[in-house]
C-alpha cells in the first residue's frame, strides 16, 4: 500500500475547496488517478478563475467564435475534403502522407469516409501486387504498414524481410536512412504478439532514433504532439499549407468546446456538494476532465465528454471512501447498496456516505435516461452492474491491506483490472457512443471484454510501477511491484519494475490486436479510438518527475486548455485585433 506523506501535484482547480492534509498513514490504492494527496500550488490553476462559472474569464476573453471564422474554418474542412478525392493525389505515398499528416493533426474526424476509402483503395492495390513492394523505401513501406494496420486492413509484417540481409538481422546500410528508420520505428508500434519481426525492427530503429521519438504517433494523444508536427511538416506537396490552417483553427474550435465544459463541470461538482461531506478525498475536477477530454477528441462530443467525467469524478470519490472513510463494516454496506441500487438502500449507510450513494444513482439514472433519449435504449442495468464489480474489488482490496496479506501477484492484478476503474469508464463509454445503437445489435459488451481487460491492466501497472516509484522512499506500497518481489524471493525493485515494464508492452500488443479486430468495423472505431486514448493518456497522468510532480500532464493541460499562441496571428482570433 501506498502512503504518501508529501504534498501532491495536483490540486483541485476551485480554490475554495482547497484542503490541508495531515501525514496520517492513511492507505492509499492504486485506483484509476496517481496519488491522491495534499493540495500544492500548481502554476496552470493561475490561469483559472476563482469562479470558474464564467468562461469568459478563460482564454475566450470575450470572444466569440464570429461567423467569418466559422465560414473560413468550414471552408478549410471543404479543401482538405477536396484533396482527399483530388485526382492530384493518385500518387500512393502522397495520398498517404497526407492521410498520415491529417491524423498526426488531429483533424481526422472530419474525414473519416475519405480517410476509409483512400486507404481501402491503396490496400486494394497494394494487395493485388505484392511484389511491388520490393522497390518500396523503408519509409514508403513503413507508413503503408501503420496505416493500413491502424484502419483494420490485414497487412503482414514479414513484408519487413525485404530490408534483411543474408544473416537475417536489418541491414546495416539503413541506419543511415534516419527518414525510414523513424518511419520503421512508429510501425513497429503496431506490433501483435509473435510479431518478433516487428519487436527486432523496434529494437534496431530505437538504436538509431529513439531519442527523436519520445512520443510515437500510436502511443500518443495526438493534440498534444499535433503542435510539434505542424511546426516541423514542411511545404513540399502545396496542401500542407491548406492543412496547417485548418489544424490551428480546429484547434481553437476544441479549446473553446473544452473551456466551456470544464466550467459545467465545476459548476456540476460544486453543486454536489461533495468536497465539503468529503474532506479528505481528492477534489480535482480538472484532472477528471483531463481524462475525457483526452479521450474524446472530436468537440463535437462535449455531452459525451461532460457524461463520461461526471462517471469518472465517481471513481474518485468512491475510491477515497474506501480509503479514508470507512471501517469494514461500513466499506461492505456500501458495496450491498450498490448492488441493491435502491434509494431505500440509503437508510443502512452513515449520514455522510448517504450523500454520495444518493449521487451516485441520481447521475448514473440521469446518463442511463439521456441515453435513452438519444439512442433509444437504456442501458442502466449494465452501468449498475460495473459499479457494483468496482465497489467489490475495492472491497477485496480493503481486505487485503487491512489485513496486511497480499495477494499472489497474478491474483492482484485480475483484481486490480476491475479497481482501477477502467471497466467502469469503458462501460459508460461504450454506450454514450451508442455502439449498441450504431452496429445494429453487432456489438455488445461480451466483444469489447478483452479491449477493457488490456487498457485496464496498462493503466494498473502504469498505476503501480510509477506509485513504487514515490512509495520505496516511505516503505509501503501495496501494489504489483511488492507482489511479484513477495512472490519472487531475492527479486530486486529493479528487476520487478523492468517485469512490468514488459507486461505493459506485452498488453499493448494485444490492445493492438482488439483494436484491430474491431476497427474492421467503422461503425466501432469511435469507442476503440476512446479507448486508445485512454491508454495513451495513462503515462501522462503516472510520469512523476523527482519532486512527485507531473509535468507531462501540466504540459499537456496547459497546451489543450490554455495556449492560444496558435492564434495570436490569425486575422480574426489574434486578440490584438479587438474581439
Amino acid at each position: 500500500m501506498a502512503v504518501y506523506k508529501s504534498l501532491s501535484s495536483l490540486p483541485s482547480p476551485l480554490s475554495n475547496f482547497h484542503t490541508e492534509i495531515n501525514a496520517d498513514n492513511r492507505v492509499i490504492r492504486p485506483s484509476l488517478v496517481a496519488c491522491r494527496t495534499a493540495s500544492q500550488k500548481w502554476n496552470i490553476l493561475e490561469k483559472i478563475s476563482s469562479d470558474p462559472s464564467k468562461p469568459h474569464q478563460m482564454i475566450l476573453h470575450g470572444r466569440s467564435i464570429k461567423d467569418k471564422f466559422l465560414k473560413e474554418y468550414e471552408q478549410k474542412v471543404e479543401d482538405v475534403r477536396e484533396l482527399l478525392n483530388s485526382e492530384k493525389l493518385e500518387n500512393q505515398i502522397e495520398s498517404l502522407m497526407l492521410v498520415d499528416a491529417i491524423q498526426r493533426f488531429g483533424v481526422d474526424y472530419h474525414f473519416q469516409e475519405e480517410i476509409e476509402a483512400v486507404l481501402r483503395r491503396h490496400y486494394m492495390a497494394a494487395t493485388i501486387n505484392v511484389d511491388g513492394f520490393t522497390y518500396y523505401t523503408l519509409h514508403d513501406l513503413s507508413l503503408c504498414f501503420r496505416l493500413f494496420r491502424q484502419q483494420g486492413f490485414c497487412f503482414p509484417a514479414d513484408i519487413f524481410d525485404n530490408f534483411k540481409g543474408k544473416d537475417g538481422t536489418f541491414e546495416g546500410k539503413l541506419k543511415q536512412d534516419i527518414r525510414g528508420l523513424m518511419e520503421l520505428y512508429e510501425a513497429a508500434q503496431l506490433g501483435l504478439e509473435g510479431e518478433d519481426i516487428l519487436d527486432e525492427a523496434a529494437k534496431f530503429s530505437s538504436q538509431i532514433v529513439g531519442n527523436r521519438l519520445k512520443h510515437p504517433y500510436h502511443k500518443s494523444i495526438a493534440r498534444f504532439t499535433a503542435k510539434k508536427y505542424i511546426r516541423d511538416l514542411q511545404d513540399i506537396h502545396g496542401w500542407e499549407k491548406t492543412l496547417k490552417e485548418l489544424a490551428k483553427m480546429d484547434y481553437y474550435v476544441g479549446q473553446t468546446a473544452h473551456q466551456q465544459e470544464l466550467s459545467q463541470i465545476f459548476k456540476w461538482w460544486k453543486n454536489l456538494g461533495l468536497a465539503e461531506e468529503f474532506k479528505k478525498a481528492r477534489n480535482q475536477p480538472l484532472k477528471w476532465y483531463t481524462w475525457s477530454m483526452a479521450s474524446l477528441s472530436d468537440p463535437s462530443m462535449s455531452e459525451q465528454r461532460l457524461e463520461l467525467t461526471k462517471s469518472i469524478t465517481f471513481v474518485y470519490i468512491i475510491d477515497d471512501i474506501f480509503d479514508l472513510h470507512g471501517t469494514p463494516e461500513e466499506l461492505a454496506l456500501f458495496t450491498h447498496a450498490v448492488k441493491r441500487w435502491d434509494y431505500a438502500a440509503m437508510d443502512m449507510l452513515p449520514k455522510s456516505w448517504k450523500m454520495c450513494y444518493k449521487a451516485l444513482l441520481d447521475t448514473t439514472n440521469d446518463i442511463g435516461s439521456k441515453i435513452y433519449k438519444k439512442y433509444g435504449y437504456n442501458p442502466i442495468n449494465s452501468l449498475k452492474s460495473a459499479w457494483a464489480s468496482l465497489c467489490d474489488a475495492f472491497l477485496v482490496e480493503a481486505k487485503w491491506f487491512g489485513s496486511g496479506n497480499l495477494p499472489i501477484s497474478n491474483e492482484y492484478l485480475e483484481n486490480g483490472k476491475a479497481s482501477s476503474g477502467a471497466h467502469v469508464v469503458l462501460v459508460h463509454l461504450f454506450f454514450l457512443l451508442g455502439i449498441n445503437g450504431k452496429t445494429g445489435d453487432t456489438f455488445q459488451l461480451d466483444d469489447i471484454s478483452e479491449l477493457i481487460s488490456s487498457v485496464a491492466i496498462i493503466l494498473r501497472l502504469w498505476d503501480d510501477f510509477g506509485s513504487a516509484k514515490d512509495e520505496q522512499q516511505e516503505g509501503n506500497d501495496g501494489s504489483y511491484i511488492e507482489c511479484y518481489m513477495k512472490e519472487n524471493p531475492g527479486s530486486t525493485i529493479e528487476i520487478a519494475r523492468e517485469h512490468a515494464i514488459d507486461m505493459i508492452s506485452s498488453e499493448w500488443k494485444r490492445l493492438n490486436k482488439e483494436c484491430f479486430r474491431l476497427n474492421q468495423n467503422l461503425s466501432i472505431s469511435s469507442f476503440t479510438k476512446a479507448s486508445l486514448n485512454l491508454a495513451r493518456m495513462v503515462p501522462l497522468m503516472y510520469s512523476y518527475d523527482d519532486n512527485r510532480r507531473l509535468p507531462i500532464l501540466e504540459e499537456y493541460i496547459k497546451s489543450t486548455l490554455f495556449d492560444d499562441a496558435f492564434l495570436e496571428h490569425h486575422p480574426i482570433l489574434d486578440k490584438k485585433q479587438g474581439t
